[in-house]
């Protein structure tokens, strides 16, 4: 039974390194195709995502004459990469799962929603939560003689800083049960790194914020020691592991 396993064509033990490689390059130009067109589809309603973007902010100004053309083409790739989110991590998620066994492969059904309800409860997080604050502590320093007179450059550079990190960071349960499933982590093992992994979200906090205030600081590192936690006792519980 062993033996026809590994002669599974989807089977990891069964693929040599330039089927990896070719695997990888399909699910790469997959991945680029799919960013191409939704980059496309976010082109044509840009107006509305401009709008909806700069909303927190009001008033906007672009500084040099390029300025605004790049920033909107910044925005629509950013816009495109996320229309194309369900594609890019079903390419990701199925490039990972054929080191999982064929029943485990059936998980990829669960795995790859999963995934991208994650990273979008993310961004909404920090959208509507964190950048508000962000923006709040920063506006604050105005009197009389200082007013902002934000650019686009500089407060679209600020909001994708600032949001598109909390959708990555959204998704650490699923790596680490990705992980402990396929046997490389346990949960006494990550509880054993607790006070590491507390002190080093404060740091990925202060380092992938845009701001120096501990308000936004705080509201990265919080989830992403709430979300490790979950996944200990996920694994504990869940996978017996």
């Amino acid at each position: 039974m062993a033996a026809a396993e590994n002669s599974l064509p989807g089977n990891e033990a069964s693929m040599p390194l330039v089927g990896h490689l070719t695997e990888l390059r399909s699910r790469l130009i997959k991945s680029l195709a799919a960013l191409a067109l939704c980059t496309v589809l976010s082109g044509l309603h840009i107006a509305e995502i401009m709008h909806f973007l700069t909303a927190p902010a009001g008033t906007l100004y672009f500084l040099k004459p390029a300025e605004a053309f790049l920033i909107y083409f910044k925005t629509g790739l950013a816009g495109g990469a996320i229309l194309a989110s369900p594609v890019l991590f079903y390419q990701v998620w199925a490039f990972v799962v054929p080191a999982f066994t064929v029943h485990e492969k059936k998980t990829l059904l669960i795995v790859v929603p999963l995934s991208l309800s994650l990273f979008l409860a993310g961004l909404a997080f920090a959208f509507f939560l964190v950048l508000p604050q962000g923006l709040r502590f920063f506006l604050a320093y105005t009197s009389d003689t200082v007013q902002p007179m934000l650019s686009m450059e500089s407060y679209l550079d600020f909001v994708f800083m600032m949001v598109l990190p909390f959708g990555m960071t959204f998704n650490l349960p699923l790596v680490l049960c990705v992980c402990a499933k396929l046997g490389l982590m346990t949960s006494r093992g990550l509880a054993r790194k607790r006070k590491f992994v507390i002190l080093a979200a404060f740091v990925f906090g202060a380092v992938i914020t845009p701001t120096t205030d501990m308000i936004s600081q705080t509201l990265l590192a919080l989830p992403v020691l709430v979300l490790y936690e979950g996944s200990i006792w996920f694994i504990r519980l869940i996978l017996g592991k």
